[in-house]
């Protein structure tokens, strides 16, 4: 009798068993000379996440109110809703040096309640919603309860300016903002550029005593902070480790090293480089 199973047309790749330990694309296997079907499906679910990640407007009223409970619980003032001088989506994506600065209406609000506060604040904390909207609306709320409760129980005080959430934003708007509010330091949280396995990616970039016209030369970056990336409490840690070091040296950028996970940070031993073999004493 003839066997009546239908035969399998897909070619297994030998790397598919590593596929548990990554999201990235491999040992996807074939179907003649073409991706299987299941594989392309996913490829273009994951393509439409990423596209949906850029357009996809932020929530500022929902981030708000989940904002809310965390302002009460860590004493923060109201949060301020500010705009750059990207009018919407389109000049947002088309015009990447509006994104940078804010509208005249933001900087008159960060104006007058920078009079109201009538002194220097540690730290500015600025929520943007970068390239990914969704990066925010899922990471900020776990991320910052972790980092407020990190900075409370620091044996230093921090003096915190209200949370600002800005709208068509990029990185260097921070300076701005950190700038007008006479912050030392400013924490941009943004929502990355999307990638095909990574569409709610948040983005933490640090500034020491921020002002209009500072290049990335300036700022330090914590990237791919996510349940399914850089994890809160691992990302907290490093975040706690650059702020405090950047307030001791007053500076942060290529100046300033993240070296939270050395065995040991102020020590004896220093730092060379792996390619130079270590000296050897001489035998005699």
């Amino acid at each position: 009798m003839s066997d009546n199973k239908t035969p399998d047309i897909v070619t297994n790749n030998l790397w598919q068993s590593l596929r548990v330990y990554t999201d990235a694309r491999i040992g996807l296997g074939r179907a003649g000379v073409s991706l299987p079907t299941n594989a392309l499906l996913d490829f273009q679910l994951a393509h439409a996440q990423a596209q949906d990640a850029v357009h996809t407007p932020l929530d500022v009223q929902v981030l708000e109110e989940q904002l809310k409970p965390l302002a009460e619980t860590f004493e923060l003032a109201d949060t301020l809703q500010i705009h750059s001088q990207a009018s919407d989506r389109k000049t947002y994506l088309q015009r990447p040096d509006f994104g940078r600065r804010l509208d005249a209406s933001s900087a008159d609000l960060l104006r007058g309640r920078v009079s109201e506060i009538q002194s220097d604040v540690d730290l500015a904390i600025v929520i943007v919603d970068g390239l990914s909207s969704r990066a925010i609306s899922e990471n900020i709320s776990p991320f910052l309860t972790e980092l407020l409760s990190a900075l409370k129980q620091d044996k230093q005080e921090w003096s915190i300016a209200p949370l600002t959430v800005v709208q068509q934003g990029r990185v260097a708007i921070g300076d701005e903002v950190g700038e007008l509010l006479n912050a030392r330091t400013v924490l941009v949280l943004i929502g990355e550029r999307p990638g095909l396995s990574s569409p709610d990616s948040l983005g933490l970039y640090l500034t020491w005593s921020p002002r209009v016209g500072l290049t990335d030369a300036s700022r330090n970056c914590i990237s791919n902070i996510r349940k399914a990336g850089l994890i809160y409490p691992d990302a907290v840690r490093k975040a706690i480790y650059l702020l405090k070091e950047s307030r001791s040296r007053q500076l942060s950028g290529v100046q300033l090293k993240e070296r939270s996970q050395d065995p040991v940070i102020d020590g004896a031993e220093t730092h060379r480089n792996f390619l130079i073999p270590k000296p050897t004493k001489p035998t005699h």
